[in-house]
This record gives structure tokens, C-alpha cells and sequence, in this order.
């Protein structure tokens, strides 16, 4: 059976239209899908349980998404597994895909859907800063930043060896090899964006933030590792691919305006958006704060 966990924190307003798509021609057998409320202080809990009794409902107190994956773990029935963030819109037929693309090639380990971002009622910044995100290498090719990441149970077991990480899904990504992993585009997802430049930068300054704690623990890993043993940990549970990255280049964005030279003004906001979470991120990067979450809010409005 696919089992589906959905951790969340305050998200009555959101989780609702999740739910829905994935109920609306999924049989009556299936899905499996667990909603992990973390230290909820509104109606998340009451909105999922609405809709009966072909979504579990599992309340723990703290407000942890790491914590809310490992108890929906516990609770879930079967693989592949998918983990979907309460606030992105995936229906039954794109998680059908995605178990689908799993079933046909034993070689995969993790499969992630093709993202769909609404950029209308979005600020012009906004607007041109994701035309670019969204053509970056790193960015097509990776699982992160799309909300839902599906996975067999050796995949599984290579994600529960990861550390509680506050960039969850670019970990989730980099743990798998190119030939390991696949974006799915015959699946998708609906991933709403910031509408203001201000809630952009709270989520650039989280994503800075994010990925410093991930390096560090990238090169932890290989201090750790005695001189010319190998980057892998036994067949059975293989640890993250260290090596890998998903930073963005100066090379991507020159090669980027090679190809689409009108893009140079969604570059300039690019540019301008990542120098604003580089200065945001200092003081959490140095005092080693990686558990503040940095929410926006605009993109759950409606």
C-alpha cells in the first residue's frame, strides 16, 4: 500500500485543497495517507479529520517537522512512501505516476513531480525572480523545492539515516545520485510562491541559512571518513552524496543569459535576492541558529 505522510504545523487554511486533490479519484483502498499535526494552534487538525475516515489524523505537541516525518513514519503502512508538504497541491493521479515511475525501474530510489508555479497576483520581482529559479540546472534537476518527495523502502531507509536538518528536502535530494533519483514531469504539483518581495527574502534568508547548516554537515561527514575509504556507507544503507551540490554559479546565470538574453532583468533580481538572504543569513549562520523557520505567510492567502 502507498502510504502518504503530511506534516503540519498551522495550516488549516491550506491543507484542505491537499487533501481534497489527493482524495478526488483516489479508490477506496488506497491511499494510505497520514497528516502528522506539530504543535498545531489552530484547526489543522480539525479541517484534516473532516475528511473522514481515509485520512489518520495524529497530533504531537511539538512544533517539529523533523520530529512530525519520524512519527508519521511510525505510523504509516506502506511504500512507496510519499512525504508532502500541507501546503502544495498534488492530486491522486501524480502520486499514481510517481509510484508508477518507482515500480518500473528498481534502479530508482526517490522520484519527485514537475513543478507548477502560479506567479499571477505575484510582485514583479517576485515574478521575475522565480522565471529564473525555475530554468536553473540545480533547480530542474533536483527533488528540493517541490514539496513531495516519494520514495521505496531502501530510499526510506537512506532518509532516516539523515540528521534532523532544517533544509529537509535539499538533503532528501542530495542523498540519491543522479541515476538514483527522477523528476517525474508526467506528475505534478502545485508549489505557491511568496507574493511580495518582503516574504521572498524571508525564504531566501531561510534557504541561505539552510544550506550553510547542510555544507557543514557535508564536510563533517568527510572529515569523519578515514583517508581513501569510500563516500558510501554499505549497499543496504548508503549515506548522502556528499559531493554533490546545488549551488547556482555565476556559470549558470552567464549561460542561462546566453541562452535567453531577456532574461537579464529576472538575473538582476536574482542577483539582488541573493545577496539580501547572504547578509540576512549571517547572524544565524553565526550564532548557529538553524531551528528559526521563517515562514511567509502570502502564499497561503487564498
Amino acid at each position: 500500500m502507498t502510504s502518504i505522510v503530511i506534516p503540519a504545523h498551522n495550516e488549516d487554511r491550506v491543507i484542505g485543497r491537499l487533501l481534497d486533490a489527493l482524495l478526488a479519484d483516489a479508490s477506496v483502498s488506497g491511499p494510505d495517507i497520514v497528516v502528522v499535526c506539530n504543535g498545531c494552534t489552530d484547526d489543522t487538525a480539525r479541517v484534516a479529520g473532516a475528511r473522514g475516515d481515509r485520512v489518520r489524523v495524529v497530533e504531537i505537541p511539538t512544533p517539529s517537522k523533523h520530529r512530525a516525518l519520524r512519527v508519521g513514519d511510525e505510523h504509516a503502512r506502506g511504500f512507496p512512501r510519499l512525504y508532502v508538504d500541507a501546503d502544495v497541491v498534488v492530486g491522486a493521479a501524480d502520486v499514481r505516476a510517481l509510484v508508477g515511475a518507482l515500480d518500473r525501474s528498481p534502479e530508482l530510489l526517490a522520484a519527485a513531480p514537475g513543478r507548477d508555479i502560479p506567479l499571477g497576483g505575484c510582485a514583479w520581482p517576485v515574478r521575475a525572480y522565480y522565471r529564473v529559479w525555475q530554468r536553473l540546472p540545480a533547480v530542474r534537476e533536483g527533488l528540493f523545492g517541490r514539496g513531495v518527495i516519494a520514495v521505496t523502502e531502501a530510499g526510506h531507509a537512506r532518509l532516516a539515516a539523515l540528521p534532523p536538518l532544517m533544509a529537509d528536502d535539499l538533503a532528501a535530494s542530495l542523498a540519491f545520485g543522479p541515476g538514483e533519483r527522477r523528476v517525474v514531469e508526467g506528475a505534478r504539483v502545485v508549489v505557491r510562491p511568496p507574493r511580495t518581495w518582503s516574504d521572498l527574502i524571508r525564504r531566501r534568508v531561510r534557504a541561505a541559512t539552510s544550506s550553510a547548516e547542510f555544507e557543514r554537515f557535508q564536510a563533517a561527514r568527510r572529515a569523519e571518513a578515514p583517508e581513501g575509504a569510500p563516500t558510501g556507507a554499505p549497499e543496504e544503507v548508503p549515506e548522502p552524496v556528499s559531493e554533490q551540490t546545488a549551488r547556482t554559479g555565476t556559470a549558470d546565470l552567464r549561460a542561462l543569459l546566453r541562452a535567453r538574453p531577456t532574461l537579464l532583468p529576472g538575473v538582476v533580481v536574482f542577483v539582488v535576492a541573493a545577496l539580501a538572504a547572504r547578509r540576512g543569513s549571517r547572524k544565524a549562520i553565526r550564532d548557529q541558529d538553524f531551528s528559526t523557520w521563517l515562514r511567509d505567510e502570502s502564499s497561503r492567502q487564498g
